[in-house]
């Protein structure tokens, strides 16, 4: 057990003297994930919005796709991705195979269902007086919109929350699609695996940190969101 130890103390060391391949795949992870976080939100809450606040055919279809889309293997989606972008693939002439944006469109879709579903529930949750008050009080559909996505603002908060802990966590498109390539596209979930199978605990458990920090900051704010979402 002394291996890892000495791995804890030598992670602290690579963290605190700035070793370059271990900030590489920090900085990786984090504009992948930050990227791929801001798409998901600016898909994800307009089409939570109308999928929790107004009611057509199919909506239940959709919720259930939704829902079971929550559940996706990083691996599947992954998948997809790779034939789609692979140089037989439908985008093929794009050259994305290998690259951070590959990556940012996997975790995008990783991230998007996330958003959708708890938006809509966060929408569907809002009190319905609400929206008889602000017609009564002249209010158009865009300004009922509006101030309906501001009430849900700390539930919406913690979707962008949950859905940025699980981008930032995974393996599986990261390796598939951007091909851990060092000082490029190698993240901290794929330099963690890389390493820790060449022996090197160290770096394995320096990223390993890194990334239970990012969690517990991640978990943080949700516990902060939920706690000021029920006071109001």
């Amino acid at each position: 057990m002394s291996y890892i130890f000495n791995g804890i103390q030598q992670a602290f060391h690579l963290l605190l003297s700035g070793d370059p391949s271990t900030y590489s795949a920090i900085f990786t992870s984090i504009k992948a994930s930050t990227c791929s976080i801001l798409f998901s939100l600016l898909i994800g809450i307009p089409l939570g919005f109308q999928l929790g606040h107004n009611h057509f055919p199919g909506q239940k279809i959709i919720k259930i796709i939704v829902n079971t889309s929550l559940a996706l293997p990083t691996v599947v989606i992954g998948l997809l991705v790779y034939s789609f972008i692979c140089n037989q693939g439908l985008f093929g002439k794009f050259n994305l195979l290998f690259s951070i944006k590959a990556i940012i469109i996997g975790q995008t879709i990783l991230a998007l269902p996330i958003v959708i579903a708890l938006t809509s529930n966060a929408i569907e949750n809002i009190d319905k007086n609400l929206h008889l008050t602000l017609f009564t009080l002249g209010a158009n559909k865009i300004q009922v919109a509006k101030t309906i996505l501001y009430e849900s603002r700390y539930a919406i908060f913690a979707a962008a929350a949950v859905a940025y802990g699980r981008v930032i966590s995974e393996l599986g498109i990261s390796m598939m699609v951007g091909g851990n390539i060092k000082w490029y596209t190698r993240t901290i979930t794929t330099a963690i695996a890389f390493e820790t199978n060449k022996g090197k605990f160290s770096l394995g458990i320096a990223l390993g940190v890194v990334l239970l920090l990012i969690a517990l900051t991640v978990n943080a704010l949700i516990m902060i969101c939920r706690e000021r979402f029920s006071v109001q």
